[in-house]
């Protein structure tokens, strides 16, 4: 019984992770981009950098807590070859996202931190990878439910 409640837990973690993930950058790319396109650019540039400021940091927290806990789920269930290909393709477009992730706060997010005047170019690069790591993530979400069918 208490292993089962503990697997339950591991599992609610990589859910809450996920749905961080998954969910802010699609808040991000979507919702914020759009409604700062109503400001002017010196304050755009601000807000924008703020957002993905408060985003990333959530981010270097989240990133691997979401991997580790997939990755004990799946020596739960008995490694990598005993699962079914679905978890095997979840667990490889997670790393991809981690990746985008990390090549983005250290490349685009750095220069857009360090940079006295942000261009509206390196915005719309973050903006394209968060867009990047939104669509992998529902590629991912797609993929859990057919694992669920199966």
């Amino acid at each position: 019984m208490t292993g089962s409640i503990v697997w339950s837990l591991v599992l609610a973690i990589h859910l809450l992770c996920m749905t961080y993930w998954i969910g802010g950058s699609i808040y991000s790319a979507l919702v914020v981009r759009s409604t700062v396109g109503l400001l002017d650019p010196g304050p755009r540039a601000s807000v924008l950098l703020q957002n993905y400021t408060r985003f990333f940091k959530g981010l270097w927290q989240v990133v691997p807590f979401s991997l580790v806990s997939g990755w004990a789920l799946v020596i739960h269930e008995g490694g990598f070859g005993a699962v079914n290909w679905t978890i095997n393709a979840m667990q490889l477009i997670g790393i991809a996202m981690a990746i985008v992730f990390i090549t983005t706060a250290r490349g685009p997010f750095l220069r857009a931190r360090r940079a006295l005047r942000p261009q509206p170019a390196v915005f719309d690069t973050l903006r394209n990878r968060t867009v990047l790591m939104a669509g992998l993530g529902l590629l991912n979400i797609l993929i859990a439910a057919m694992a669920h069918g199966m």
